[in-house]
């Protein structure tokens, strides 16, 4: 007499129904449907593989299989091995690096929004400074800091390539999609890392190349390490993005530090004292109060902005291993971001025009832009939605370069009156002397 043979044998293939008598064997087929076969497959086929993920139907037509089976619903086939030919056809050829595609994956090694925003910042910070310069400094002074901020992001992306490959949003990077090698993008990063601070060295002052070559440590080195570390690498960020405008600030020969020349002189309102202007000393109007201010804005500025974008993505964080805020205390996140942008209101309402750098009229304006950011920041903190998330992180986008629009408009011995009047009296002047002339 035979033995008993499974009521699974007549649904499947005979070379199945083998393993389907021996239990010790392994039943060896795969279930076309996504969600029937749980086993993880290596990272590299998501690249490399791509005919896995193929519909059924296709691969058995390429490869020339057997039919497919079907089994209660499912469709199965024999054991999955992909055809030479159509995986050699399924890549792509190469494209030839030419000085045009060269430079845009130099512009994205740098991520340029990034560093133009860096740039920006940091350019501000010598608009708004009352001590004289030169353009030769000023131009030294953008390039040399878009060539630390180059450095520091092209150093990050480097080691963070199996990492950005796992996430959504940075699988498109150059080194990711093999654009370029490692030790290319490396060769890059080094020269702009020395370019950056021998120009800023030689072109503006020590202190300046300095504080840029500690940026690149600081974001290349210890922000990007303590990404899968700690979640103190948002606060470390965070002082990244403060030292730029440090730099625009000693580029024009400010101190950052008082010293026996320099003291911290407050600049009271009006009512309160009769100092209504800056000082025309220059040691008194290098007041060490006016670049902790500047400072103080894009390190409070940076927390309302990161940790609502984020939330957002905060999967892709958890996946890549990131420990941030939004992944292991997504409350915390939302009560940083509130704590610092509450900060913010006596960071640069009251900070800035106390230090000199603006008038008291700016506390008065900069309190709208602040009310905005700071209900989208409690709205977020309450309820803590990924909406709430997504408002905090699209104010906090105009809210910087309204801010700083807003502090340029009520510097300090600037007078915009004279400025847009300037081409009338000059008519008016014209049309005094014609007037003379004629007469006599």
């Amino acid at each position: 007499m035979r033995g008993a043979v499974s009521p699974f044998a007549g649904y499947v293939c005979r070379s199945c129904a083998t393993s389907i008598r021996n239990p010790r064997k392994p039943l060896q087929i795969r279930l076309a449907s996504s969600f029937a076969d749980r086993k993880s497959a290596r990272f590299s086929a998501f690249f490399f593989d791509n005919l896995r993920w193929s519909p059924v139907s296709k691969i058995a037509s390429t490869s020339g299989a057997s039919p497919v089976q079907s089994i209660r619903g499912h469709s199965v086939d024999a054991v999955y091995s992909p055809p030479a030919e159509a995986s050699v056809r399924s890549f792509r050829e190469a494209q030839v690096l030419t000085p045009r595609r060269l430079a845009k994956i130099y512009w994205q090694l740098s991520k340029s929004s990034l560093t133009v925003l860096v740039v920006l910042t940091a350019m501000s910070s010598v608009a708004l400074s009352p001590l004289p310069t030169t353009v030769p400094v000023l131009l030294s002074t953008a390039l040399g800091t878009a060539f630390c901020s180059a450095s520091a992001n092209a150093f990050n992306q480097i080691q963070e390539i199996p990492y950005d490959a796992q996430m959504a949003r940075t699988r498109n990077r150059p080194l990711v999609r093999r654009a370029i090698s490692p030790l290319h993008a490396t060769g890059f990063a080094v020269t702009t890392g020395i370019a950056g601070p021998a120009l800023l060295w030689t072109m503006v002052n020590p202190t300046t190349a300095l504080l840029g070559a500690a940026n690149i440590v600081l974001y290349a080195g210890a922000y990007t390490y303590l990404k899968r570390k700690s979640t103190v690498n948002t606060w470390i960020g965070s002082v990244v993005g403060g030292i730029p405008p440090l730099m625009g600030w000693t580029a024009c020969g400010g101190s950052l530090l008082p010293s026996s020349a320099q003291s911290f002189e407050l600049v009271l309102p009006s009512f309160m004292s009769t100092l209504s202007s800056i000082p025309t000393d220059l040691a008194l109007a290098d007041n060490p109060l006016a670049p902790l201010a500047l400072f103080l804005l894009l390190y409070s500025w940076q927390f309302p902005h990161f940790n609502g974008l984020s939330y957002l993505v905060r999967e892709s964080y958890a996946q890549a291993g990131y420990r941030m805020l939004c992944v292991l205390d997504p409350h915390k996140n939302a009560t940083v971001a509130l704590r610092h942008a509450l900060l913010l209101v006596p960071a640069t309402s009251i900070l800035m025009p106390l230090s000199g750098l603006t008038t008291w009229a700016f506390a008065l304006t900069s309190l709208v832009p602040h009310a905005i950011c700071v209900g989208a920041a409690y709205r977020f903190w309450k309820h803590g939605g990924e909406k709430q998330a997504r408002k905090v992180f699209q104010h906090s986008l105009w809210y910087l370069p309204v801010l700083l629009g807003l502090m340029m408009f009520h510097k300090r011995g600037m007078d915009w009156g004279s400025w847009l009047s300037f081409g009338a009296e000059s008519t008016e002047g014209e049309g005094e002397s014609e007037t003379a002339a004629t007469a006599a």
